[in-house]
């Protein structure tokens, strides 16, 4: 994953919730908006009432983990910030793959398989 891919500027993170569309349940959010833009790019924020800085480490490595196995199918026309919620601390790896693939999906984030095979 490339350090391009990741939003810093909370300019362009704001501007991403500004925009109002989202995906998500008691454990996950993800707001997005579609750009012209040559590559995808996203941020995770994650707050202080989730644990302590060994658990929110944690949990970003997963989900930069999840987008770097899903790059290859997500649309390269969109900004996204993942929200991640204090009741999602219970999650395993697993569950979490499966919310996150499912919102994108859902969201029409990830090109269909058949264009992404050719």
């Amino acid at each position: 994953m490339k350090k391009n891919s990741i939003i810093k500027s909370t300019k362009e993170i704001d501007s991403v919730f500004k925009k109002k569309t989202s995906i998500g349940n008691s454990n996950l959010v993800i707001y997005y908006i579609n750009k012209e833009q040559v590559q995808f790019r996203y941020a995770i924020s994650i707050g202080k009432k989730f644990g302590n800085a060994v658990k929110r480490n944690q949990c970003k490595r997963r989900i930069r983990s999840i987008i770097l196995e899903l790059s290859p199918i997500i649309k390269n026309s969109v900004d996204f910030v993942i929200v991640v919620k204090p009741s999602s601390s219970a999650l395993s790896f697993d569950d979490l793959k499966n919310q996150l693939t499912s919102f994108l999906t859902r969201g029409k984030l990830i090109e269909s398989r058949k264009q992404s095979e050719k």
